[in-house]
């Protein structure tokens, strides 16, 4: 590490900018039904909505992945204050679905390119502890997610508008904008270690890459998907859906910072397959009890989902080294691909499940727009009710699958391990 970079500072930024990443998730979740009544939007419209910053995240992290080597990782993160800037102001001036669109697809990239530039930076500097310091980066995803929730559920009570809760994400990003602009940066990992940008493409077609490329579409739909659509999935299952998320993300702030001795007492790969055991057990416990289990379902759901994207990250930087910052960073673009998609396809499956709950012939968006106490509110949050758990019994299949997929995983490490200690010295 050369003498002018200061690691500490370094990463602290790197955690600013985080946060504004998990801020827009945390206050977006809380406000996609407000959005929803103050510009008459249908779950779907909320469903295309919340998907454009999925979009965007994986064009950015997937581009800025193939250029960071060439122009820094400081280039990388002033791009992202400028998008970040733009989106959030835009957010603030929203009128309608387009505005929110647009608006939500910038903040998008700005994660995008956040996630590009810092997890190569937090790799490049503690290259002796890459695992664990990449869970201590990520803790600040849903510690911004906890703060976000927290924004809305107290401005909400105080009576404070959704404009003034998406303008607090300002602040976070003033101050990493100021941070990294005066700090010196190191060169990555790959570039550090004399990799060829040919060796490294070629590399990213390493059949274990591929899969953990496959894995990271269900790791993330499980995370992200659930957590930014609980509020609306359970809403009118419990009164207080936002505080599921806050309590799931809460227990992934635990988690992350507590990540050393579990990642060295279980490995990565073993972490990854008890996180989807635990994962499966949340989902199907938010999905099929009331009351106080809910909360313990959001508990055991945090526990599951902790660890999954920075050990996957973290899986491939250790194990899988000559991939450089493209093959970190094309698994977080694959991640945020699949949960676009599958918040698109989800997002009309609601609405077909709440038109198949309602009266034979009923204008779904009417029984949307009904007043509050109406007869016709009373029949859509019944509906709403029934729906929201069916969504869940859907992505339940997801943490399923991953499970067997991650016993192979470390039955084929250990495999391997075994055949590395065979292997004589002089070989």
């Amino acid at each position: 590490m050369q003498p002018n970079i200061h690691r500490g500072q370094l990463f602290w930024a790197s955690c600013f900018a985080l946060l504004v990443t998990s801020l827009s998730f945390g206050i977006r979740a809380g406000l996609l039904d407000t959005w929803g009544t103050e510009f008459n939007l249908s779950k779907s419209e909320l469903g295309t909505i919340a998907a454009s910053a999925f979009w965007g995240f994986p064009l950015a992290v997937i581009i800025g992945g193939m250029v960071v080597d060439i122009i820094g990782m400081k280039k990388l993160l002033v791009m992202a204050f400028v998008f970040h800037l733009l989106g959030i102001l835009l957010t603030i001036f929203a009128n309608g679905y387009w505005t929110l669109y647009v608006s939500t697809l910038l903040i998008g990239i700005a994660n995008g390119t956040v996630e590009a530039a810092c997890n190569p930076l937090v790799a490049a500097t503690f290259p002796d502890n890459k695992t664990t310091k990449l869970n201590h980066f990520h803790l600040w995803f849903p510690g911004g997610i906890v703060i976000g929730t927290l924004i809305v559920l107290v401005f909400n009570k105080m009576g404070i508008g959704w404009k003034v809760q998406v303008g607090t994400m300002l602040v976070p990003t003033l101050i990493y904008g100021y941070l990294f602009s005066r700090l010196t940066f190191p060169v990555t990992e790959r570039i550090a270690a004399g990799v060829s940008t040919g060796e490294m493409y070629k590399s990213l077609l390493n059949p274990l890459y591929l899969f953990m490329m496959v894995c990271m579409f269900g790791t993330a739909i499980t995370e992200l998907f659930t957590n930014q659509w609980i509020d609306v999935l359970l809403r009118n299952v419990t009164s207080n859906a936002i505080l599921i998320l806050t309590l799931t993300t809460g227990v992934m702030v635990i988690g992350r910072g507590l990540a050393e001795p579990v990642v060295h007492r279980f490995s990565p790969q073993g972490v990854l397959l008890l996180s989807a055991v635990f994962s499966a057990l949340g989902i199907y416990l938010l999905g099929h009890t009331s009351g106080n289990m809910i909360f313990v379902g959001a508990l055991v759901f945090g526990i599951g989902v902790c660890y999954f994207w920075p050990t996957m990250l973290g899986f491939v930087s250790e194990n899988l080294p000559r991939t450089g910052a493209v093959g970190l960073n094309f698994m977080g673009g694959a991640g945020m691909f699949a949960v676009s998609l599958y918040m698109m396809f989800i997002g009309g499956h609601y609405d077909e499940l709440l038109a198949q709950k309602l009266p034979a012939g009923a204008d779904l968006k009417l029984y949307n727009e009904a007043a509050p106490g109406s007869e016709m509110a009373v029949v859509m949050a019944e509906a709403k009710k029934a729906a929201g758990p069916e969504i869940l019994n859907t992505t339940l299949i997801i943490p399923v699958i991953l499970i067997v997929a991650f016993t192979g995983l470390v039955i084929y490490m250990r495999g391997r391990k075994k055949a590395q200690q065979l292997v004589p010295v002089n070989a």
